[in-house]
């Protein structure tokens, strides 16, 4: 298996979080000019208790982007880097990434959280999954 091979879920992720991006802005521009705040609504806690959810689940989801995936993205490096790809940590990071699509989509709409939890739950076993098998092999050399 080629190393490289890592990277295709690691960019899938990194899209994805161009997605989210450009989505949160696409929902949060026009609330802004539709309601013409002043600079005092829109300091981070003001701000954030005027929103409707539809404006700030996006935000709220692209801050989780940056938490669990950061492992992820140092986890991929670490694998290519140590030449550890297999068909095992492959299919670990694209079923991650792949659940954290779906964590997005229903985090940015419909927001039902017993949905977002149990795939939020689920993707991060996943990556636990990669994390605790690194360190075994790295531990027993």
């Amino acid at each position: 298996m080629q190393d490289h091979a890592i990277f295709a879920p690691m960019f899938t992720m990194f899209i994805l979080t161009f997605v989210v991006w450009v989505y949160m802005y696409a929902k949060r521009i026009p609330f802004i000019t539709q309601n013409e705040f002043g600079p005092d609504e829109l300091r981070s806690a003001r701000f954030a208790e005027l929103q409707p959810p539809e404006v700030s689940n996006p935000s709220d989801n692209l801050k989780n982007l940056f938490e669990m995936p950061v492992l992820f993205y140092a986890m991929c490096l670490y694998l290519h880097v140590t030449g550890q790809v297999d068909s095992v940590y492959l299919g670990a990071a694209w079923l991650f990434t792949a659940l954290r699509v779906a964590h997005s989509a229903v985090h940015c709409t419909v927001n039902v959280v017993i949905v977002r939890f149990w795939i939020y739950f689920a993707a991060s076993a996943a990556l636990w999954f990669m994390i605790f098998r690194a360190t075994l092999n790295h531990l027993t050399g």
